[in-house]
């Protein structure tokens, strides 16, 4: 059995600055470039289409007014996680091609929808080379939701941003891995005080990419699955300047494929997103090809032959012991273990065997640049809803996995009824073209 891989477009460019005063960026033009170089065709890959977000126009926004194209980044979210959720549903591998960082947002809404569904939490593996962490605690406003996509998602911000349909935050702090920032990143000690665990370059090199990703794995010990967001600004400019924010020590392509390949190589990973490729600074496309070759090599574990589908751990039903140190629970020879967290409010049952394993920001940064360009652990089976025999209207599952939550539930039919399927920003660097403007 093999993991299909589904490709899904979300070209927004809502989350950053304009470039200049009349221009827009160019990271939503990112999902056709990268396909014009077989990216589908090499994954063997579904095509899942491709999510069109609102026009972009900043309109008469001003420092002070919140997160700029808020409600439509919002009402995106709901849509994306919606395709995310009906990926994952299909037993799918779902690998979203952005457009800027907001689109975690998405993906952070279908992954607390999910975790909801089988009464766990599922964690993020956020390898970016800012931490996005700009919020109002820790600037004095903010505007551009690319630069503050980590703080949004672990529920710090505006609430039509961060608590979308009531959820709030979408991923614990303590189930957030930040990889790859640089050593100097500006919300660093902000990242620390939260108990977010990091590992900037310097540590991440010392480490290796492969050792890396297993670190990463046991972090997450305690969740039912996690999500990894890639922003490919955590490579070097040397080797990728097109970018909206290049920032130098960054790491290289073949650290990105050893890393990435680890941490998809396990049931446990449910997805994948890519970020911030701006095709207006790769006139000839070679970033672009360089891109695609190391996604092709590092997913090539989700679509090897005998590998697992998605599996979510269950929840435990007693509450973790105190934790020692920085609140992780310490490594248990890589085997990632039940989140420790209450009963799930609905009964939920294995499917199949279980199987067994081994186990900031700057102020310019995700807003505006220069000008130009500068094998793993696997938890128990499959879960789905047990349904409820006692109710006569109780829901059932529909397709192979009902993991989403809202929207992919239906009632079983009475008798006289048929099925109905439910279906903060730092100041702004004024050298900086756009800085005025989010």
């Amino acid at each position: 059995m093999m993991r299909r891989i589904a490709v899904l477009d979300a070209p927004t460019n809502l989350g950053l600055r304009p470039p200049t005063s009349t221009s827009v960026p160019g990271c939503g033009k990112a999902p056709g470039a990268l396909r014009d170089h077989g990216l589908l065709a090499r994954l063997r890959a579904r095509d899942a289409g491709c999510l069109t977000p609102p026009r972009y126009d900043p309109g008469d926004w001003r420092p002070g007014d919140g997160v700029c194209h808020a409600r439509e980044i919002s009402g995106y979210s709901v849509a994306l996680a919606d395709r995310i959720g009906a990926i994952i549903d299909r037993g799918e591998f779902p690998l979203v091609l952005g457009g800027d960082c907001s689109v975690l947002l998405g993906s952070a809404l279908a992954m607390h929808r999910l975790g909801e569904a089988v009464g766990g939490r599922v964690g993020l593996v956020f390898v970016d080379g800012h931490s996005d962490f700009r919020h109002p605690g820790n600037a004095s406003y903010v505007g551009a939701a690319a630069g503050e996509d980590l703080a949004l998602v672990t529920g710090r911000g505006q609430a039509d941003l961060a608590a979308i349909e009531g959820r709030r935050p979408y991923f614990r702090d303590i189930d957030v891995v930040v990889l790859g920032i640089r050593a100097q990143d500006e919300y660093r000690l902000d990242l620390q005080a939260a108990g977010i665990t990091t590992r900037p370059v310097p540590a991440l090199r010392a480490e290796g990419a492969a050792r890396t990703a297993q670190w990463a794995h046991e972090q997450l010990a305690d969740c039912a699955g996690y999500w990894v967001h890639i922003d490919v600004d955590v490579l070097d400019p040397a080797v990728m300047p097109a970018v909206d924010a290049p920032d130098p020590g960054g790491i290289a392509f073949a650290e990105l494929e050893i890393l990435l390949a680890g941490l998809v190589d396990t049931p446990h990973c449910l997805g994948v997103e890519l970020t911030v490729f701006d095709p207006d600074y790769d006139p000839d496309g070679s970033y672009a090809a360089e891109i695609v070759n190391t996604v092709v090599a590092g997913l090539a574990p989700v679509a090897a032959p005998g590998a697992m589908p998605p599996r979510l751990l269950p929840a435990a039903p007693v509450a973790p012991a105190p934790r020692p140190g920085n609140g992780r629970p310490p490594a248990r020879d890589g085997l990632p273990g039940p989140a420790a967290v209450p009963a799930p409010a609905v009964a939920v049952e294995p499917i199949g065997p279980a199987p067994t394993g081994d186990g900031g920001d700057p102020s310019g940064a995700n807003g505006d640049r220069p000008d130009g360009p500068s094998a793993g652990p696997s938890g128990p089976g499959l879960l789905r809803r047990a349904p409820d025999t006692d109710r006569p209207d109780a829901p059932e599952p529909v397709g192979p996995l009902a993991s989403t939550g809202p929207g992919l539930l239906r009632r079983v039919a009475g008798p006289e009824e048929a099925d109905e399927a439910a279906p903060d920003e730092a100041e702004p660097d004024a050298t900086r073209p756009g800085a005025d403007i989010a």
